[in-house]
């Protein structure tokens, strides 16, 4: 009864959040089905993205790789996956190859990982992998992303030089307070304008992703295309407790059976978590790693 409940309530959040969104297009000027809703379910279980999506939501997010490994192969095919976040370049090939519906990563944020998902989209044979180049507003030393006058020479990059990826747009993770003037915003909106002029695109084809769930109203009033709503809709995360039994640097002898790519995940999400590394996820300051049991 208790997951019944929950469940029903991430319906009806989600339909709020909908209405807010409608709601802050219209004060924008532009029509609500030109921004994107994506429901990031990271730390949630299956059972409430499908109850998403079987009230008729396709687009969905996730900050850790291993775990949009795990829940991707159990969810449905049509489902429109965007991985969002700093990516390690070490494990662009696993995740593309677990999920051949990833249809975005916001975002990329150097030459090393464009080329790396480049080189793993050909080997793979997919289609083109969309990507967003991500941009440090903030100046926060823990967040991912290139400075602002570094985004035309890596947009520039991604568009002209790595063929299996399409350039879709910039993305940024602000500020926690936007009470005040969102700075953060008008950063990313200046950035766009300089972008599109630089590689001779319209506007209209460089998407926005800015907002999460404190403040995605301010930010599609300000242009974003693309808001990512997790805790508004599926209520707080569920971290686990940090445990050093756990949470350990796993030894190759120890797991002898493992594949190379698998393994690799196992030691980078421990390190992720001892380093207290937070830049994995869009809600700086908390970190995850996959237990070595799960493997």
């Amino acid at each position: 009864m208790a997951a019944q409940a929950a469940e029903g309530a991430v319906v009806t959040a989600f339909r709020s959040v909908l209405s807010r969104v409608h709601q802050a297009a219209e004060r924008s000027g532009r029509p609500y089905e030109r921004v994107r809703v994506v429901a990031v379910s990271k730390t949630k279980p299956i059972s409430l993205i499908r109850q998403l999506y079987d009230a008729g939501h396709r687009c969905f997010g996730e900050n850790y790789v291993q775990e949009l490994i795990e829940k991707g192969p159990q969810l449905p095919e049509d489902i429109v996956w965007h991985f969002i976040g700093h990516l390690q370049s070490n494990k662009a090939k696993a995740l593309l190859a677990a999920v051949p519906n990833l249809d975005m990563v916001e975002g990329v944020d150097n030459e090393k990982i464009a080329n790396h998902l480049d080189r793993a989209v050909a080997n793979i044979g997919r289609k083109p992998l969309r990507v967003l180049v991500q941009v440090n507003t903030s100046g926060e030393a823990s967040k991912s992303g290139v400075d602002p006058s570094g985004c035309i020479e890596l947009a520039k990059h991604v568009k002209l030089e790595c063929p299996n990826l399409e350039f879709s747009g910039l993305m940024t993770i602000g500020m926690a307070d936007y009470s005040s003037t969102p700075e953060n915003f008008r950063t990313l909106l200046n950035c766009k304008t300089e972008v599109c002029k630089a590689l001779g695109i319209t506007e209209q084809l460089c998407e926005l992703s800015m907002g999460m769930s404190g403040d995605f109203e301010q930010a599609i009033e300000k242009g974003s295309t693309n808001v990512r709503i997790g805790s508004t809709i599926f209520g707080p995360r569920e971290y686990p407790k940090k445990d050093n039994s756990l949470y350990q640097s796993p030894c190759r002898r120890d797991f002898p059976k493992l594949s190379s790519d698998i393994y690799s995940l196992a030691v980078d999400d421990a390190n992720d978590y001892d380093n207290g590394n937070i830049m994995l996820n869009s809600n700086p300051g908390q970190s995850i790693a996959t237990p070595v049991e799960a493997f």
